[in-house]
């Protein structure tokens, strides 16, 4: 069995300095060695491998054939490791994937989820802007966006994430109330939460809508809490204020946790809006975004799921 124990480093690099230099005494001095070091370290190699490497002859000196063909291996060799020595010393540069969104989405449905791409991707660094304003998708200013509304907009390339509905939901302690949640006219006696944020005004989300497709008119919609945002009707709603007439995939965590539960076997409605996984037309999809993609619709199909299942 021939022994595979390596020589000494500093032996193996007098070698390659003496090697790639032609001279003992140019290897001395890029090693700050003395001549006398480097002709010892070679020596030392030469007993250890058991093979002549150079030729002297006087003050100079050439390669053996065993020398010549080590000599450029050990050179390749000598700059993966200094490689490696930068690499440990670099640090780890994470690829940046914009997303943006809007604040009650990224907060509801999108954060709560983003541990499990960052498990599959960790060399992606996943920066959410959640924000009610439109990013300059054309521009740069993000990678992709999630959209909400009733799509169309042939600037830009839209593929659907996500239908929605709209239902009643509530804290479970107000079905212990002394006043009842069994019918809709009911509600006329509790608390309704409104959801004042701009998309209601085209969904079809609003308590007036759905009072009105169930021919209850007896339930006053001037009272109550409004709010800008859909995510802080929801929180209302666990908080046990009131009432909420929720988007369901914005509800839906606090829904199969039991922090909500849905009202009457036919309280949800359909609305015209749904959301869109939005890219640039200008700009091509790397393969970052590309991956990003992939993930959300594998995490819609699952809220799909889920929904069947509540």
């Amino acid at each position: 069995m021939s022994d595979r124990r390596l020589p000494p480093l500093n032996a193996l690099r007098a070698f390659e300095a003496a090697a790639r230099l032609e001279s003992f005494s140019r290897a001395a001095d890029e090693l700050a060695v003395t001549p006398g070091a480097v002709s010892q370290q070679i020596r030392q190699l030469e007993e250890q491998v058991r093979v002549q490497l150079f030729v002297r002859e006087g003050r100079a000196m050439r390669l053996t054939e065993a020398g010549k063909a080590a000599a450029g291996v050990t050179t390749e060799a000598f700059a993966s490791l200094a490689h490696a020595v930068e690499l440990m010393r670099r640090p780890v540069q994470r690829r940046r994937l914009t997303v943006s969104v809007a604040p009650s989405f990224a907060g509801k449905w999108l954060a709560p989820r983003l541990a499990f791409f960052q498990e599959a991707h960790p060399g992606i660094e996943v920066w959410i802007s959640a924000d009610r304003e439109r990013a300059d998708l054309a521009g740069g200013a993000a990678d992709l966006a999630i959209r909400y509304g009733p799509g169309g907009d042939r600037t830009l390339n839209e593929d659907l994430l996500l239908s929605e509905d709209a239902l009643p939901v509530c804290a479970p302690a107000l079905l212990d109330h002394h006043l009842p949640l069994r019918r809709p006219a009911d509600l006329a006696h509790h608390t309704l939460l409104h959801d004042s944020s701009p998309e209601t005004e085209v969904d079809g989300a609003d308590w007036a809508s759905w009072f009105k497709a169930r021919g209850v008119s007896a339930v006053p919609l001037d009272s109550g809490v409004r709010f800008n945002q859909s995510a802080l009707v929801i929180d209302a709603a666990v908080a046990g204020r009131g009432v909420a007439l929720a988007k369901r995939a914005l509800a839906q965590n606090d829904l199969a946790a039991g922090r909500l539960v849905a009202l009457f076997a036919d309280g949800s409605v359909p609305v015209r809006s749904a959301y869109h996984i939005v890219t640039a037309r200008n700009r091509p999809l790397d393969a970052d975004t590309q991956a990003f993609i992939a993930w959300l619709k594998s995490e819609a199909s699952r809220h799909v799921d889920s929904v069947d299942e509540l």
